[in-house]
This record gives C-alpha cells, sequence and structure tokens, in this order.
C-alpha cells in the first residue's frame, strides 16, 4: 500500500511546530505560540462539552457515560464503573478515503 506510514512513526506537537515554522516563515518562538493557541481553542471548547468540527479531517465530541457495572477481566467479579466523560473522534468522510488511498476527489465533506 503506497503512500502509508509503516511502523510506530508519531508526529509530536514539537513536529507541527517545525512544519509551522518551516511553512510559514514565522519565528520558532510565533509557530509554537500559534500551535499552542490552536490546541488550547480545541481543549476549551471540548471541556465545554461542545463538538469541534473541522472539515475534510473529522469531528470530536465529548459525550457523558453514565455509572455502570462492569467485570474485572482479571477475576470476572463486578465492578462499579463510574460516571465519565469520553473523547470520541469521527473522520470525516475524506481523511476516511485518504487513508484507505482512495480518491478523494468526489467526496463531499460531512
Amino acid at each position: 500500500m503506497s503512500g502509508h506510514n509503516v511502523g510506530n512513526s508519531t508526529m509530536t506537537k514539537a513536529d507541527i511546530v517545525e512544519k509551522v515554522y518551516q511553512k510559514l516563515g514565522f519565528s520558532k518562538k510565533e509557530s509554537s505560540e500559534l500551535v499552542e493557541m490552536v490546541f488550547n481553542i480545541l481543549k476549551n471548547t471540548l471541556e465545554k462539552g461542545e463538538k469541534v468540527k473541522i472539515s475534510g479531517f473529522g469531528n470530536f465530541m465529548v459525550r457523558d457515560k453514565k455509572e455502570r457495572i462492569g467485570r474485572n477481566p482479571q477475576t470476572g467479579s463486578q465492578i462499579k464503573i463510574s460516571a465519565r466523560r469520553v473523547l470520541t473522534f469521527r473522520p470525516s468522510q475524506v481523511l476516511k478515503a485518504m487513508l484507505n488511498g482512495e480518491d478523494i476527489t468526489g467526496l463531499k465533506d460531512e
């Protein structure tokens, strides 16, 4: 499968800052502040329970899960799983197609 990243390569926030720095010609400090600002906007929006929709990329959503009974996988005994908020990501049709090496030219974004 051509164009697919094989192995466990990871892009970090520092790598994103470096790409912004190389592409836009901002200083390293400005690039870092810009990336930090974008992530803070995303985090603050999600913390408020609001959805983040990024065209051509996907949707981040916070869901509330109720308290429920589960099982300890080691012992099989019942345990109470506390209520919590979970973050989910649903990729756009365009991103899904790109990940699978499909032609994205005719795809309408979600």
